[in-house]
């Protein structure tokens, strides 16, 4: 059943379609089924919701403060997967859709690098392709997207619902509003007209809100990429964006793709996970120091530091979520390689490289395939297109690496009530004092991971921070209120299980936001030991197998003191 009209019927996945024998799932998928049985919902429930139609908008009230949030089921994806419609990628459309199936992705959002080849003709070709794909596999939701070069900045993924104005939407926004095809790319180079790009950036984001609230397209998203590979997303810019329509542009990549980066003898002795291999340059902005440029834990730095960046925006009382995708390009130990070009003929005039070719020897590459180590989890109510771009609106989000959980189910509760509370992106209003319960029911991973290692959680952190509204300065990074408050030992524990933290509110609104490891490797975050005890933190130069130190984050849960 769609929640589109004029889009292929969908299916459901496997895992949730009651006509699938459970003899006829792997390991996960079962898993998968127990938890939406759970949730309370499954086959019909799933399609078309708990009432059997289209939910009715929340109230006001219902949607900010408290009350009972609804029963999820949890869909995985990747938000920014390249083809050879990118003038730097290497595969096939068709490759990379296997490639996420067998993964068990549940949507998959194709990105290919804005260029004036893209715009005049591999956008419109890529697109045939994704409707055939979207006809002949219903169970897959299949999205078309872009990777904006965002003018002064590093890069944006801009997705859109299916629909009759998908394509048009991609290159009329490309065309009028991308750094790369403008010129607009020039960070803080001196003498370059910065302040007319930034604001350029600013007005991109607003057209697309624009075509959203007149129906020109259903829906459209935007999520930062990789903010600190290069340094030139500066505070002020991330938060202009985010202000500029925050009910379109929701968040950024907590942690980039290139995770096979550093895998030992693959790229060389200074080589680290995402490619994050920089060092400050005349582009970067000048408050960041030079950690900023390395992963930690395979997350961004803006990510990973408690009390940093990403904790100096929610801090703010805004939501901003974070996800975690491939950015396939060139997949680590792969065979394949280009294919040669016929003469006389290039990407810009054909908006299409040539069909790679196999080979026996294993090629360069840094990336997985969509699904194979980076997931990202959207909490829905109900299967389709239009609920994935709402639950990741709402920052029913989370992430992890190495297929680390089955599941995660995070609810925030007064004592007093009996309900299930308010879960990830959600606001509860309590009063100074009160009592209240963080529930986090974990589902460990019940099957060997692709790289035939059973991931095993060591440790879950409860992360809190204090919410005191807008900023003064729109490139502070720090949010001194944020520590690590709780850590739950949970080394050896299988199956499902739920976590209870005693929560009290101060007279400060707060959030909560959770991580947890496989504990193989951690220390003091960046901000000191007091701050957070156990973080993950940088690997060695070209010895960062990703395998070997996986992690889990939450989005947030917002607590209103009054």
């Amino acid at each position: 059943m769609s929640d589109l009209s004029g889009t292929p019927e969908q299916q459901l996945p496997a895992w949730a379609d009651p006509s699938v024998s459970p003899a006829d799932l792997d390991p996960q998928g079962v898993s998968r089924r127990g938890l939406i049985r759970g949730a309370g919902l499954f086959g019909a429930a799933f399609a078309m919701g708990a009432t059997g139609a289209l939910a009715a908008p929340a109230s006001a009230a219902s949607r900010h403060y408290g009350g009972e949030d609804p029963r999820l089921a949890y869909l995985v994806g990747d938000h920014h997967i390249h083809t050879v419609y990118s003038h730097d990628a290497k595969y096939t459309f068709s490759q990379l859709a296997a490639a996420g199936a067998e993964y068990g992705l549940d949507w998959m959002v194709f990105t290919e690098h804005s260029n004036f080849g893209h715009a005049d003709f591999g956008a419109s070709l890529e697109h045939k392709e994704i409707l055939k794909a979207r006809a002949e596999n219903p169970r897959q939701l299949i999205f078309q997207g872009l990777e904006w070069y965002i003018p002064a900045a590093e890069h944006c993924t801009v997705f859109t619902t299916p629909g009759r104005h998908e394509v048009d939407l991609l290159t009329r926004f490309e065309r009028a509003y991308d750094g790369k095809l403008l010129n607009y790319t020039d960070g803080s180079v001196g003498g370059a007209d910065t302040a007319r790009n930034e604001a350029h950036a600013v007005d991109a984001i607003k057209w697309l809100a624009k075509q959203r609230r007149s129906g020109y397209v259903d829906d459209v998203l935007v999520l930062a990429n990789h903010p600190l590979r290069l340094g030139i997303d500066s505070p002020h810019e991330m938060r202009n964006w985010r202000d500029a329509a925050p009910e379109i542009m929701i968040g950024m990549e907590g942690a980039p793709g290139a995770q096979g980066a550093a895998i030992p003898g693959r790229r060389g002795a200074t080589s680290m996970r995402g490619e994050y291999e920089n060092k400050p340059s005349a582009q970067s902005w000048p408050g960041y120091p030079a950690e900023a440029f390395l992963t930690y834990g395979g997350f961004d730095w803006s990510t990973a530091t408690v009390g940093g960046l990403w904790d100096a925006m929610l801090a703010e009382g805004k939501l901003f979520s974070i996800t975690t995708n491939s950015d396939a390009h060139r997949i680590v130990f792969d065979t394949w390689k280009n294919g040669d070009w016929p003469a006389g003929q290039n990407f810009d005039t054909t908006g299409k490289l040539p069909d790679p070719v196999n080979t026996d020897t294993p090629q360069p590459g840094s990336d997985f395939w969509p699904g194979q180590f980076s997931r990202t989890h959207v909490g829905v109510t109900r299967h389709g297109y239009r609920s994935v771009m709402a639950g990741l609106r709402a920052g029913r989000v989370w992430v992890d690496h190495g297929h680390l959980l089955d599941g995660l189910d995070v609810r925030v509760r007064r004592d007093r009530d009996h309900g299930r509370g308010v879960t990830l992106g959600g606001r509860l209003r309590v009063r100074k004092g009160e009592r209240l319960t963080l529930n986090v029911t974990v589902t460990t991973a019940s099957r060997a991971n692709p790289q035939g290692i059973l991931p095993e959680l060591a440790h879950v952190d409860v992360i809190r921070g204090a919410v005191r509204g807008p900023v003064a300065d729109r490139d502070g990074w720090q949010a001194p209120a944020t520590k690590v408050v709780h850590t739950k030992d949970v080394a050896g524990r299988r199956g499902t299980y739920t976590l209870r933290v005693p929560i009290t509110a101060g007279d400060e609104s707060f959030y909560l936001r959770l991580r947890g490891s496989d504990g193989k490797r951690n220390g003091a975050g960046y901000l000191g030991a007091s701050i957070d005890p156990h973080g993950p933190i940088p690997h060695a130069p070209g010895n960062g197998d990703p395998w070997e130190d996986t992690w889990f984050y939450s989005n947030p849960v917002f607590v209103e003191v009054s």
